[in-house]
């Protein structure tokens, strides 16, 4: 299945790009056909698209194929285990007898190895909502409505892919370089796909992605939209430039790229944070130390550390506005040199000394929030700060800065409204799901990892990319966005919200036979390691914890 079908009927304009794709899994059924549809054709109902797909074809989305006349998916149902290995190898060739399914992540058809290794571990899976399908059409209980024990408490776990048209990306880049303008647009391949949102103490936010983009703009700003987000949320580099800023290459868990350079570090704290911090170590070293910031530069003698010391004015004058007592804002524009500023020359923000109070031979250090500028000078018999050799005690000091400054790092974060139609898969009177979720009665995992849900109305819910499985996002043509998510509680609780009990199946059941009488669902599974990082199990509702 090498290419996608042009969309014949429903979303007739969509077309899509050649693309390889993994071994196919085969489904149960393929929708009704309709009557407008070609004989050699079968129609996909898994998104609103309705695809039309040839045979030897995939559908728009790639997860769907036509093989001789029956609809299969192409990706397994992803499931998490403790005991899993970390390899990443995809290759079917090594058998579950060789290595245990619970230490290998190659594709295995369900209960193809169920007589080959410990029954006991298999039961310490999680399945994830990576690979599963969606409840679209939403008449449907969720592919995966899962039995399970957590010690002595019976527990469900309904399983499903949401189709996110309400969802976006909040990205956080750790920087101290100016990345762009507040509210100023964020563009990839010439298309507005977000804006720039608030600093957040060292680190540039944006927010990328969002219905607007998606759905209310061109159609091709709709699809680059779509093709961020998708990249974004699989953990891939994406190349992006702010109107009046930077351009940028972001990837989730790497460092960031600002106009060419990777980042090393984010700031250890503003100006005056890092005066205080380092106060102490500066005094009886250096007569006076201004730590560069775009946003709060810091003068240790005027600073209440420094006078808490009993330090003596230097007599320093400094461009900007002053605040509080050694605390400057706007002492330069923002930028990409010190401190995050536009200047080169740190000098640049210095207007002079008081002759009455400076004195030649005063000892003068310049230094920026993450140690990376530093430069210490010594004023002549004129007043003027001349470069001289930092002392290493002063050295020190400055590199020290540099050790408390973490990794710079971009944060990947996807925020998705799932308090639509998806609802359907797990419960006939939707409402009483949303209740319980803010009620701390149904965990909210997102591929296995732990979802923030967002307060007020609606179920919405944010996850860090990065603790995800990988390749854990799709994409369908509307454009919107296919992400995993899964909602776990109790049994008791989930025949009150009026569950789909008699959906609802063993683990044993689905391990041993597959996802029996669901259109849509894989009949191939991949086991992968947890992140270490996630609670385990996944679980877990907080009633619970």
């Amino acid at each position: 299945m090498t290419e996608h079908t042009k969309v014949d009927f429903g979303a007739d304009s969509v077309d899509g790009e050649t693309a390889s794709t993994p071994g196919p899994t085969v489904l149960e059924k393929a929708a009704p056909r309709s009557e407008r549809m070609a004989s050699n054709k079968i129609e996909c109902n898994a998104c609103p698209v309705l695809c039309q797909i040839s045979d030897g074809r995939t559908g728009a989305c790639d997860r769907y194929a036509n093989a001789d006349g029956r609809l299969i998916r192409v990706d397994p149902v992803v499931f998490l285990s403790r005991a899993a290995s970390t390899s990443t190898s995809t290759s079917t060739s090594t058998s579950p007898a060789e290595t245990g399914e619970a230490q290998t992540d190659a594709m295995v058809e369900f209960g193809a190895s169920a007589a080959t290794h410990d029954h006991t571990a298999e039961l310490g899976l999680f399945v994830t909502g990576v690979g599963a399908s969606s409840t679209y059409p939403d008449y449907k209980p969720a592919p995966f409505i899962v039995a399970s024990k957590l010690g002595d408490v019976d527990m469900i776990t309904v399983v499903t892919e949401g189709i996110f048209s309400y969802c976006s990306f909040k990205v956080k880049i750790d920087t101290d370089r100016f990345l762009g303008p507040e509210q100023s647009n964020v563009r990839c391949h010439g298309e507005i796909v977000g804006h720039v949102t608030t600093a957040e103490y060292g680190s540039q936010m944006l927010s990328l992605g969002g219905v607007h983009h998606l759905t209310g703009g061109s159609k091709k700003e709709g699809r680059v939209t779509c093709d961020m987000m998708l990249a974004l949320g699989n953990k891939e580099a994406v190349e992006l430039t702010i109107d009046g800023g930077a351009s940028l290459v972001i990837r989730a868990g790497a460092a960031p790229v600002v106009d060419g350079v990777e980042e090393q570090r984010m700031r250890v704290g503003c100006g005056s944070a890092t005066i205080g911090i380092f106060a102490k170590q500066w005094f009886g070293h250096a007569d006076e130390v201004v730590v560069v910031d775009d946003h709060i530069t810091g003068v240790l003698t005027e600073h209440q550390a420094g006078r808490c010391l009993g330090m003596t004015r230097s007599g320093l004058k400094i461009r900007g506005r002053k605040s509080t007592p050694g605390r400057y804002f706007q002492v330069a524009n923002p930028g990409t040199g010190w401190g995050g500023t536009d200047i080169q020359d740190p000098l640049a923000i210095v207007e002079g000394f008081d002759p009455g109070i400076a004195k030649p031979g005063m000892r003068l250090l310049m230094v920026s929030t993450t140690g990376e500028h530093a430069q210490w000078y010594e004023l002549d018999q004129d007043l003027v700060p001349r470069i001289a050799d930092m002392p290493d005690a002063v050295r020190r000091t400055v590199e020290r800065i540099g050790e408390n400054c973490e990794p710079s790092l971009a944060t990947v974060l996807f925020l998705g409204g799932a308090g639509g139609s998806l609802r359907a898969g797990a419960t006939e009177n939707p409402v009483l799901l949303t209740r319980a979720i803010k009620q701390k009665r149904v965990n909210v995992t997102c591929g296995g990892a732990p979802a923030y849900v967002w307060p007020g109305g609606g179920i919405t819910v944010m996850v860090d990319v990065s603790r995800m499985p990988d390749h854990s996002f799709g994409t369908v043509p509307t454009p919107a966005i296919v992400a995993p998510i899964e909602f776990t509680m109790t049994y008791d609780a989930y025949r009150d919200l009026g569950g789909h009990l008699d959906a609802v199946r063993s683990l044993e059941s689905v391990l041993a036979n597959g996802p029996e009488h669901w259109e849509g669902a894989p009949l191939a599974r991949r086991t992968l390691a947890s992140n270490p990082d996630n609670p385990w199990p996944p679980s877990m509702p907080p009633m619970l914890g």
